[in-house]
This record gives structure tokens, sequence and C-alpha cells, in this order.
């Protein structure tokens, strides 16, 4: 859950709900100062949009007009409450009170994602200010273990797996006239490549009780 490499730019994953968009926003900050063409990048899911600290972050991304792109990856659930039982407003219009300008994108479809994100990266970098993406996707899983998803409408999850960004690319390559063959090799290398991943991770030792306390302190 903590994932951190800050040598490729990335700042680390966080477990508190809505704890990204501030940290994005002093981290653009820190970019604008030093005159470098960073543009900084934050993850959330909808139900953060409910959070204060998200809307303090949009208020000070914009009065400090920071290269800050808030990009809200909409699954419809905030754990097992529809997202309709919270909020009226789209996520993407709850930019518009801090001067956020809101991006609607099919979360399933990945060359629209990434269409979407680069321009946005382009406006951001060029000294238009934050803007706000939502990516309209949906959760397979539950949000965790033991949750079996009894909350959904009956059908939901049916219709919605017809929309795996997995299956729309696949779809979207063959209309092209990629070879099916071909396709199919792509998909057996990665179930290998995952399936080694797993293994390696399976055989390899537990890590020793006295290295607890390596890399906490600096």
């Amino acid at each position: 859950m903590h994932f951190t490499d800050v040598g490729v730019g990335h700042l680390g994953a966080k477990s508190i709900v809505a704890a990204g968009p501030p940290i994005a926003v002093g981290a653009a900050l820190a970019a604008r100062l030093e005159g470098s063409k960073h543009v900084v990048l934050t993850f959330f899911g909808e139900g953060a949009t409910n959070q204060g600290v998200f809307h303090e972050a949009l208020n000070l991304a914009t009065v400090w007009n920071v290269p800050c792109i808030f990009f809200c990856e909409n699954n419809q659930y905030a754990e097992m409450t529809p997202f309709t039982k919270t909020t009226r407003v789209p996520v993407a219009q709850r930019g518009a009170s801090h001067g956020v300008p809101g991006v609607v994108v099919d979360g399933n479809d990945v060359e629209a994602v990434y269409l979407v994100t680069a321009e946005a990266v382009t406006r951001t970098r060029q000294g238009g200010g934050p803007i706000l993406i939502e990516a309209q996707t949906y959760r397979f899983c539950g949000h965790m273990y033991g949750d079996t998803g009894s909350y959904r409408p009956i059908g939901e999850l049916e219709i919605w797996r017809k929309r795996d960004p997995l299956v729309i690319a696949r779809q979207r390559l063959l209309s092209q006239g990629a070879p099916e063959i071909e396709i199919y090799a792509i998909e057996a290398a990665v179930e290998v490549e995952i399936d080694d991943a797993v293994m390696f991770a399976r055989q390899s030792p537990e890590p020793a009780p006295e290295e607890v306390m390596v890399g906490v302190y600096a």
C-alpha cells in the first residue's frame, strides 16, 4: 500500500483517504518555485472528494496556480456506499467553485485516459493551472477481504465486466486489424510474467526480525 520511489518521481501511496491531494499541491508548489517543468499528478477515489482536505487542496492549487493534476478514479463505490447516495454533484464539477476546470473521461478506455491526461499535462505545464479529471470506471472486486459485494444491484457487475479495460482494448485492436494470434501471444507472455513474480515472492525468505527498524528513521 505504501510504494514509494522518489527516484522516478513517485512520492508514495497513502492509505488515508484524500491524503494525496494536499501533498501533491505542496510538491507542485516546489516545482513552480524551482522553475522546473515538472507536473504533479495525484490519484484518489470519488469518496475522497467528500473530504474537506480535498477542497482545501483544490483551493490552494488555484490560489498558487501550481502545476497539479487531480485525477479521480470514480469506481462508483466508497467502500460499500454508492457515490450517488453521498453526493449530488458529479466529481468533475466539484472543482468549479475553486476555479479548477473538470474533465470527464471513460476510465475503462486506456487510450481515452491517455489522451485526456496528456492534454492536461500540456495545459498545466504551460501555466494553465490545476485541472480535475474524473475517470468513470468500476471496481470489480470488493473493497477489502471479506467484502462479497452483496450491496451491488443484481446484474450491475456483469454489465460493467463487458466494459473491462482489457476487453475494450482487445476489441479495438481486433477492429484495427491486429492479428488475434499476436494478441494471444502478448496475453500469454503477461501471464507468465505475473506467475514468475508471484513464485519469486512466495519463494523469497521472510525478512529477519532485526530489519524491522531499517529505513524507518533518516
